[in-house]
């Protein structure tokens, strides 16, 4: 249930270079003001759109962790995204203007949310936010394929390992340590995503605790040896 909404400036938020484009004036990022019409709290386990809702909005994560998933014919859900502030969700509904997955909080959240009928038509006002949005959807479809790698050609230690690195060095894009996060998901929904068993999830952390590359606290991860790390994931870029 979305519990609260109100308005927003994007001119003094101290996120909006990681959601909007950069470079712009003051002036410009005010009349960019009018693109988000209210920010919204999202509770921890809720719903922020369904499988099958129409496509009205994108949604900036202001705080908090989302996942996006969808559920197979016989019942099973399968994570498709883990989402952090900073990032746009919702792109999934503009080719049938229907959502295709559920988002879902990992925590208490607030977005913002961007009408798509105000993002058109001040794309044509400003072509650097057209440019922006077009930026965000091919990084979408990278990190897609970023995840078809992971499934299609990579053995246990190297998904996780990958998948601790982009988490990391995303979290330190918005401030966060170098080296110290906490997990918002839980062991199961990273098996879900990477296409693992949770008992190979949870074996491949203790193997990689036991050999000193992490340590490990339930749900708080610190990488000890990074580079221990990405030689897991990409052996060749130590050659």
């Amino acid at each position: 249930m979305l519990l609260e909404t109100y308005k927003v400036a994007c001119s003094n938020c101290n996120l909006r270079e990681l959601c909007m484009p950069i470079g712009l004036s003051q002036e410009e990022l005010q009349k960019l003001d009018d693109v988000v019409a209210t920010r919204r709290k999202v509770s921890q386990g809720e719903t922020l759109y369904r499988n099958g809702d129409s496509f009205t909005s994108l949604y900036a994560i202001r705080t908090g962790f989302f996942k996006t998933c969808v559920s197979s014919q016989d019942g099973r859900e399968q994570v498709t995204g883990f989402q952090m502030a900073g990032e746009i969700i919702g792109l999934d509904g503009i080719t049938s203007d229907h959502h295709n997955c559920n988002a879902v909080a990992l925590e208490d959240a607030e977005v913002c949310v961007m009408p798509f009928a105000n993002v058109e038509e001040m794309s044509r006002e400003f072509p650097v936010l057209q440019r922006h949005v077009h930026k965000i959807m091919s990084r979408e479809i990278v990190r897609d394929q970023g995840v078809m790698m992971l499934l299609g050609n990579m053995r246990a230690e190297e998904r996780l390992s990958a998948f601790l690195l982009n988490l990391v060095q995303r979290l330190n894009a918005r401030g966060f340590s170098r080296s110290e996060l906490v997990l918002r998901m839980t062991r199961e929904e990273i098996g879900s995503y990477l296409g693992m068993k949770l008992e190979t999830v949870s074996r491949t952390f203790s193997k990689f605790s036991d050999e000193g590359i992490i340590e490990v606290k339930q749900r708080w991860v610190k990488i000890l040896k990074p580079d221990a790390l990405k030689r897991i994931f990409d052996p060749d870029s130590f050659c």
